[in-house]
């Protein structure tokens, strides 16, 4: 875009792109990734799970709905830096308050306009996710190679102190309140305890920092945890946390990182993706049913797992429910002896779609079935 001031991108491996600055004037760092979803970029922005990362949008026309009061997943944006290939100059929504690059701005968000996106993925998909600069005051990349080299790795990054509540509150249920549950906030979307109040649930959100005893003491039906950042090889306590609902048998749903910690409190190791999964279009399968669901993700960890076989665990057997017809990659667990299932994708899917907004009926079900 014509009178804007220039900006460089410089990957890891030294590849560089040119463009024009979007958003505010600076310099951020953090691990390069790309979301495939057509709409919904204000939740994503405001997703904690793209915490530290520099989020590439694959769609190249972004920003034309603005940015509105109602769709945040929370109370800030969390991406560490925006590329985009052809940002709106308008906002076009009778929904909006402010242009997204307005948004950006007052956040101090520094972003990356005019970049070949489609040329950036696809060095991503073969080279893998990794750590990337965007500025608007540096003029030499080599110099900003070495920043970016010297920044923070991805892999055993622990981030959910750094998104979760400070303090507990309650979502109320909607209508007639049927259950009580906790959920583990490890960088929860607001909608989610929304789609649990829908179904009459009051939701009491707790903090990550949450000990075993205050989960326990809570005295809710069940127990949920939530998507968050970081590598779950660093969520000990988290995994602490799984541990002490099972053993109390309290019905358990985990969703992204709630079901990289539950696969870790059963015992199965998690490992790092090459690119990840990011979007509102990526094909899951449900292997009991051969049903496909097009579900929303935002992960770059995944649980290893055996897939096709039922596996013994401290907590009774467990076996893969969900994967990935992309690449094969897990996306489900569920426990044969125990009230506990979880998927690695969003149920809650703002902005869409709600393929598998069913998930929240067979926790509250579950629920029900041991009460």
């Amino acid at each position: 875009m014509t009178g804007r001031r220039p900006a460089l991108l410089v990957l890891e491996d030294g590849r560089t792109f040119a463009g024009d600055a979007y958003g505010a004037v600076g310099e951020t760092f953090g691990e390069a990734v790309f979301c495939t979803a057509m709409t919904g970029y204000q939740e994503t922005l405001t997703d904690p799970s793209y915490h530290r990362q520099v989020v590439v949008m694959t769609t190249p026309h972004i920003g034309n709905t603005g940015v509105n009061d109602e769709d945040p997943e929370s109370g800030r944006i969390w991406v560490s830096g925006y590329v985009v290939r052809d940002p709106s100059p308008r906002a076009s929504s009778w929904r909006a308050r402010r242009t997204l690059e307005e948004e950006l701005e007052v956040q101090g968000v520094v972003g990356i306009s005019g970049v070949d996106t489609r040329a950036l993925t696809r060095h991503l998909r073969d080279r893998g996710a990794m750590r990337v600069g965007v500025s608007s005051v540096e003029d030499d990349p080599r110099a900003l190679l070495e920043r970016v080299q010297a920044s923070p790795q991805m892999a055993w990054a622990d981030l959910t102190a750094e998104v979760s509540t400070e303090t507990a509150y309650v979502v109320p249920a909607v209508r007639e309140k049927r259950f009580t549950v906790a959920a583990v906030d490890l960088g929860i979307k607001a909608m989610t305890p929304v789609r649990l109040a829908e179904r009459g649930v009051e939701v009491h959100v707790l903090p990550a920092a949450t000990t075993p005893e205050q989960l326990l003491a809570a005295g809710a039906d069940g127990v949920f945890f939530s998507n968050g950042p970081g590598d779950p090889a660093t969520a000990d306590h988290a995994v602490g946390l799984v541990r002490a609902a099972l053993e109390h048998r309290l019905p358990t749903f985990g969703i992204c990182f709630g079901n990289q910690v539950l696969g870790r409190a059963l015992g199965f190791d998690t490992f790092k993706l090459k690119f990840g999964h990011r979007g509102t279009n990526q094909p899951v399968q449900d292997v009991a049913t051969g049903r496909v669901e097009i579900s929303a993700h935002n992960h770059g960890f995944a649980v290893a797992v055996p897939v096709g076989e039922v596996s013994e665990t401290p907590y009774g057997r467990v076996e893969v429910s969900h994967v990935c017809l992309n690449d094969g990659v897990v996306e489900g667990l569920a426990l044969l002896d125990r009230p506990a299932f979880s998927v690695q994708y969003h149920p809650e899917a703002a902005a869409g779609p709600h393929d598998s907004a069913y998930l929240f009926d067979r926790f509250t079900a579950l629920i029900e079935g041991t009460r």
